[in-house]
C-alpha cells in the first residue's frame, strides 16, 4: 500500500499521524506572524555598564584593603624591626625614633620631652600588631 504524500505547506506528523500545525512552537505558513527576534543591545549595553561599574567599585575596595594591609605589614616590620629592651604592654602607646647612627628604637617618652629624630607613634593592640597612632 502506498501512502500519500502531503504537500509541503500541510504540516503533518508522521509519528503520530496527526495534523498538528496549531501546537507548533513556530510560524508553518507564510500567513502566520512574523518571527521577530528582540533587539537586546540596549539592554547588554546597560548591563554591561552595570557589570564594569560593580566590577570597578570591588576591584577598588580590595585594593584599598590591600593598601591597608601593605601599611599596616611595613608599620610593624618597622617597629619589630627597631631596637627596644623592654616588653611592650597592649594598648599602651609607643614612639619609634632614630639615633645617631640611624638606627631606630622604640621608646615610652614622647616626642614632646625629647628632641631626638622622631619616626611616629605606634600602639601594640591585641594581637600583637602595631598600628601607627
Amino acid at each position: 500500500m502506498k501512502e500519500s504524500k502531503k504537500p509541503d505547506q500541510v504540516v503533518f506528523n508522521e509519528e503520530t499521524n496527526d495534523y498538528d500545525a496549531a501546537i507548533k512552537p513556530y510560524a508553518t505558513n507564510l500567513g502566520a506572524p512574523a518571527i521577530s527576534t528582540n533587539d537586546t543591545t540596549a539592554w547588554k549595553n546597560n548591563n554591561i555598564d552595570k557589570v564594569n561599574k560593580h566590577v570597578k567599585a570591588r576591584y577598588d575596595e580590595l585594593k584599598s584593603e590591600l593598601d591597608d594591609l601593605l601599611q599596616t605589614f611595613e608599620y610593624n616590620k618597622l617597629v619589630y624591626a627597631a631596637k627596644f629592651s623592654f616588653e611592650p604592654i597592649v594598648g599602651n602607646r609607643y614612639h619609634l625614633y632614630k639615633d645617631e647612627q640611624q638606627q631606630s628604637f622604640l621608646s615610652i617618652i614622647s616626642p614632646e620631652e625629647c628632641n631626638f629624630d622622631y619616626i611616629g607613634s605606634f600602639r601594640l593592640n591585641a594581637d600583637k600588631m602595631w598600628e601607627k597612632v
